[in-house]
């Protein structure tokens, strides 16, 4: 089926969302939808955004994505997963994707329908796979096979193309859990056991470790909560007969200590006549060059998984169309206040480049202002103007934006909509535009930490996790040829750890490469670099020291301008220039502010100010 018109897609959008109140069982489900995959919280679901040139088989796969969400809140009990759920992360992965399995089995054997759709969400995953976009390496090669293999035992469904994967740990799995992964069969109805046997089956794979202590019967909690409650009681009645007593006596306390403190600061003034300053200063300086011999320098334990890479390349034409599609539904809420303020920096850049005037001239044209001073008295000799030649610098803007995981959401999606304003409003304009992105491969340091891990462990191994570089737009490519990759930064799956100094000198060394003769670098992130993989292995400011010293690098660079923008974030401690703004919804009017200020014609060099705080 193709829909032919948006009133199609719109009733499209109300069937899908009757059959999964319907499947669900709940009335008061909510349906939205957006670019991300599909999610739940709830009752609240969100489903990837249809448009109008998807094909059949991706309807029926987004008829699979729904249908997945609603038997998972039709036969999942939270409760029961949370009593049941390991401690360690790949064994809560196995937990949670085993038990999503379970209720898509439960609604494949009861409905024909359903099962096509979710067999044909299978086979898109399946395919993405195959074209690269979502390849898995190692540990999580190993989760699809168990997924895959469960999947086939649960509802009988063989998938062609999942062979290869499941070929490659069939022999390992089964020869430590066949039985445990035949008895899941027979449990598919009843949550609580399938759960005990999920973690039967993680401690049979050789992950328990991860699996924590062993959950209570129901009897012995419900004793156990009886004694706390009995426990907090009494607590609370001490609590209460000694709350008129304790005033007073940490009044006492208080005051000794503030006696003792006293003395002791007396003593100290006694012992000693030298220059405090003095003192302070050297015990200052010492500390400085101590903390300076102590600092390992910044390291990575290797670049080979690196990749510096166009957006084009990391998604299909399909999803990045669809991704497309959702950011200019969100323009149209944004684009007014925003391409105001683009409008006014477009004027403003205009008037720079076209013509100035010089007043107050004894000759030229005749100031038609001045026209009240020359009939009072004619021989004014300043009454005239002339137009004058400007220097207009050839000028490039590179906008390097975090695509972290905490990004995630309405963060990210402002950040794609301003770089698309921005990109047209300085392209009408002459001015070159970049837009790169910044995160990395993969979560918890991926090839990385793997090859560090065959190699023994190494001490203070520095950077490991693989970077990702994205190229949105290079600064020669017309907006109307990029415009379709600023959606991929909606893509759910995309955003995860930021390295911020690694990008930052990735920019930075782009930026030196261009012949232009005006060179801006603006930073968007809304937060300090974090990278769970380094950050374990390393000092807990790794990074952030890393950061400072790149910015300090660039700072000190004459021929470039940097500035920042933290969201929800304090990049003055960083940056000479920055702005912090408190809510994402700023980002459009904090960009034009910056960049109309840094484009002012009187303007000289860098400035070393910092910015208002937006609120």
């Amino acid at each position: 089926m193709k829909s032919s018109n948006q009133n199609d897609l719109d009733e499209f959008k109300r069937a899908l969302t009757m059959a999964m109140r319907s499947i669900s069982k709940e009335d008061e489900l909510t349906v939205s939808f957006g670019a991300e995959t599909g999610s739940v919280n709830g009752l609240k679901a969100r489903l990837p955004l249809p448009n109008k040139s998807m094909s059949s088989k991706q309807l029926n796969s987004l008829r699979g994505e729904a249908d997945s969400i609603a038997l998972y809140i039709a036969h999942h009990k939270e409760n029961v997963s949370k009593k049941y759920l390991p401690e360690g992360q790949k064994a809560r992965e196995i937990f949670n994707s085993l038990e999503k399995i379970r209720c898509e089995a439960i609604g494949s054997k009861e409905m024909a329908g359903v099962a096509k759709n979710l067999y044909q969400l299978e086979r898109t995953k399946l395919k993405r796979k195959e074209l690269g976009y979502t390849k898995k390496e190692g540990e999580e090669n190993f989760l699809e096979a168990l997924n895959y293999i469960v999947r086939e035992k649960l509802t009988g469904e063989v998938i062609n193309e999942t062979k290869p994967t499941i070929e490659t740990w069939k022999d390992w799995i089964e020869e430590r859990a066949e039985k445990t992964i035949n008895n899941l069969t027979n449990e598919i109805d009843d949550q609580l056991a399938f759960a005990k046997n999920i973690r039967k089956l993680i401690g049979e794979l050789e992950l328990g470790d991860e699996l924590g202590d062993e959950p209570d019967d129901d009897n012995e909690n419900a004793d156990q909560d009886e004694e706390l409650s009995n426990n907090q009681e009494e607590e609370q009645d001490q609590n209460d007969e000694s709350s008129d007593q304790s005033p007073d006596s940490s009044e006492m306390d208080m005051s000794d200590d503030e006696e003792i403190i006293q003395s002791d600061m007396i003593e100290i003034g006694d012992e000693e006549d030298i220059d405090n300053e003095e003192l302070t200063k050297a015990i200052k300086n010492q500390g400085a060059e101590e903390n300076k011999k102590r600092e390992i320098p910044y390291r990575i334990f290797t670049n080979k998984f690196d990749e510096e890479i166009k957006a084009l390349d990391l998604c299909e034409l399909d999803e990045l169309d669809r991704l497309r599609e959702y950011l200019d539904q969100q323009l149209q809420h944004l684009q007014g206040a925003v391409t105001r303020l683009a409008n006014k920096l477009q004027r403003k850049l205009l008037a720079q480049q076209n013509r100035s005037w010089e007043f107050d001239l004894e000759e030229g044209l005749l100031d038609v202002s001045k026209l009240t001073r020359v009939i009072i008295d004619p021989t004014s000799p300043l009454s005239f103007k002339m137009e004058k030649d400007i220097e207009f610098k050839d000028t490039i803007v590179s906008l390097l934006i975090d695509n972290s995981g905490s990004m995630r959401g309405r963060p990210i999606t402002i950040a794609a909509m301003c770089g698309d304003i921005l990109a047209r409003t300085l392209e009408r304009c002459a001015v070159k535009t970049e837009i790169l992105g910044f995160t990395t491969k993969a979560w918890k340091g991926g090839r990385s930490r793997e090859k560090w891990l065959d190699e023994g462990k190494l001490p203070a191994p520095g950077r490991l996790n693989d970077l990702r570089h994205i190229i949105y737009k290079t600064a020669d490519e017309p907006w109307r040829r990029s415009k379709r990759n600023l959606g991929l930064m909606l893509r759910e799956g995309l955003l995860k750890e930021n390295i911020d100094g690694e990008a930052l000198d990735w920019a930075y060394k782009r930026l030196q490469m261009r012949s232009e003769q005006r060179k801006i670098l603006m930073v968007i992130s809304d937060g300090a670099p974090v990278d769970d993989s380094t950050l374990s292995v390393n000092a807990g400011n790794y990074l952030e020291r890393h950061l400072k010293h790149m910015i300090s690098q660039i700072e000190k660079d004459d021929t470039i301008e940097l500035v920042a923008i933290g969201i929800g974030h304090d990049v003055n401690r960083y940056y000479k220039r920055a702005v912090t703004i408190v809510d994402a919804e700023q980002l459009g009017g904090a960009i034009t502010e910056q960049l109309a200020d840094l484009f002012d014609e009187n303007h000289n060099g860098k400035l070393g100010k910092k910015m208002r705080l937006v609120s």
